[in-house]
């Protein structure tokens, strides 16, 4: 249990709830909050001074209404806000109605926080169904269960930055000195995740710790893309532990990420907004549902990061290893016949 003093009250943190979640190459600032939101991984990042202190699952802007990557700041806040539906909104909705007071039925929940510009329309708030998060449903805000998103609101500093960023793998060490790949699905088409940097990443790593790593069951992680974490030096049953470190694998490196060295922020007064204000904003539930995984052929998989450049995907067997889901992301297991001895690449 860690206690963090952050002005006029003090945050207890438990740890154990997010301390294996798989961590994105990121470099927060070495002073202040910094917000990270990973689309594909339906997850915000929490950091303080530097250091991880949450992890929350989220849902994201659909493929039609996507959520703004880039660079933002945490905005004005709004507790038991009234959700003033857009015009288009009103349209879908068809049945006269304006607005939305605070109560079980504002999609907003208790809570709403403005992040970038007005003009973009985000924000991050609470829900009415909490079954959508972790998704990727929403008009383009980052929608959050309620108990986290009054969490969060009443963490974050007004004026922190926020990004959002769309990193398709996750790269960790564990506290046994384990490597842990997770992979996740492309829910904007992207395809921007670069495997020669990955390779070169777990390549440098594996030599650097004298471990063996089968490049099959690289390939099989990064093919199924299930959102579990799993372990590429372990024999099978052995479990993540945390605290994780994520390497800098986005540039191709074996070495941690690591914060970026800020000047200390100039505080800022928290733009609060009166109880009940009205917020015009795309939000409610759709009929779009959570991505999930593709059915997976049992005890064979397709080669998707070869050795050259001319080598060809192929079916083969998926070595064993140990993995450990990632909370409420939709998950299905690699599958799995023998143990990783083959030195990768």
């Amino acid at each position: 249990m860690k206690k963090i003093s952050l002005g006029l009250f003090t945050l207890t943190l438990t740890t154990a709830a997010f301390a294996n979640t798989p961590l994105p190459d990121v470099a927060p600032a070495t002073e202040g909050q910094h917000v990270f939101i990973n689309i594909p991984q339906q997850r915000l990042f929490l950091y303080t001074d530097g250091e991880l202190t949450k992890a929350y699952p989220v849902a994201v802007g659909k493929a039609i209404t996507q959520t703004n990557l880039g660079e933002h700041k945490i905005g004005v806040k709004a507790f038991n806000p009234t959700w003033h539906i857009p015009k288009s909104i009103q349209k879908e909705r068809g049945d006269n109605v304006k607005t939305i007071p605070p109560g079980p039925k504002n999609p907003l929940g208790p809570v709403f926080v403005r992040f970038g510009d007005p003009k973009l329309g985000l924000g991050i708030h609470g829900t009415n169904v909490p079954s959508s998060v972790p998704g990727v449903r929403s008009h383009g805000c980052v929608r959050m269960k309620s108990p986290d998103a009054l969490e969060f609101a009443n963490t974050i500093a007004t004026g922190s930055p926020a990004y959002v960023i769309y990193q398709m793998a996750a790269l960790n060490e564990d506290a046994n000195k384990n490597l842990w790949l997770a992979a996740y699905r492309d829910p904007y088409n992207k395809k921007n995740l670069d495997t020669a940097a990955l390779e070169k990443s777990i390549t440098a790593w594996a030599k650097a710790h004298g471990k063996s790593i089968n490049t099959r069951r690289v390939n099989a992680i990064l093919k199924n893309r299930t959102g579990q974490a799993n372990c590429l030096t372990c024999t099978k049953g052995v479990k993540l532990k945390g605290p994780l470190k994520s390497l800098a694998w986005t540039t191709g490196s074996s070495a941690y990420s690591k914060p970026k060295a800020m000047s200390k922020p100039v505080p800022v007064k928290d733009d609060v907004l009166p109880s009940g204000s009205e917020i015009e904003i795309d939000a409610g539930d759709d009929t779009a549902k959570p991505i999930t995984p593709t059915p997976v052929t049992p005890q064979t998989t397709q080669s998707v990061v070869p050795t050259n450049a001319a080598a060809s995907a192929a079916s083969v067997p998926a070595p064993a290893s140990s993995y450990v889901p990632v909370p409420a992301y939709p998950t299905q297991e690699i599958p799995a016949d023998t143990e990783p001895t083959e030195l990768l690449f």
